[in-house]
């Protein structure tokens, strides 16, 4: 399967935001955008202004990039957004949101994105019961995520129920850290969605 090998810090930085992809680092001063908050290569700082077509495409790039998915799996999400009702750049937002590695991240069971989908294909999440190992499964209003009982005792989850707490959890889930489990209470809305992108640029580009 195709995947980006090359260096995270490298995307945030050429996006001059952080995308959060290396966990803890993102946090400390070790963080490359905080030493250098420009785009990376040779002319990096001295860019001209972005034009509109620009502005459009760094939005999708950015958007892409925080929740590791590819070209042609966003372009089928927005697809998919576009023939639903109410806003398409809400409803892509809410699609990316409910992929289940997302939800395992948001839950602070990973330190990432990256993890979260380390932690799915490995077998260690089940879903109303069921091993799921589909990093991009959409989980749905009620649906219950639980790490496996063989899986807990794995250091990643050891540390996930020491800091349960310790990171903001999103209203539209509950976490029972004592129990490693995720409640889906609903899909969020776009005013619970903290993702730093403007989705109408996005809807935007696609539409021309």
């Amino acid at each position: 399967m195709a995947r980006y090998t090359g260096a995270d810090c490298r995307r945030c930085r050429r996006e001059k935001v952080k995308l959060f992809l290396k966990g803890s680092k993102c946090e400390s001063a070790k963080c490359p955008i905080e030493v250098r908050p420009y785009p990376p290569g040779l002319h990096g700082r001295g860019r001209s202004k972005d034009s509109e077509y620009l502005q459009q495409l760094r939005e999708k790039q950015k958007a892409k990039r925080i929740y590791g998915v590819l070209e042609k799996q966003f372009r089928n999400y927005y697809v998919e957004a576009n023939k639903t009702e109410g806003k398409t750049g809400e409803r892509l937002l809410q699609l990316l949101e409910t992929r289940l590695d997302n939800v395992v991240y948001r839950a602070g069971f990973a330190k990432s994105r990256d993890m979260a989908r380390q932690i799915v294909r490995h077998g260690h999440i089940l879903v109303n019961g069921k091993k799921v190992d589909i990093p991009s499964y959409q989980v749905s209003e009620a649906d219950v995520i639980e790490v496996r009982e063989k899986s807990r005792e794995l250091t990643p989850f050891v540390v996930a129920r020491a800091e349960a707490g310790s990171k903001p959890i999103p209203a539209w889930i509950e976490v029972i850290a004592s129990e490693m489990k995720i409640l889906v209470h609903s899909v969020p809305a776009r005013q619970v969605i903290d993702t730093q992108v403007q989705e109408q640029l996005i809807v935007e580009l696609y539409s021309k």
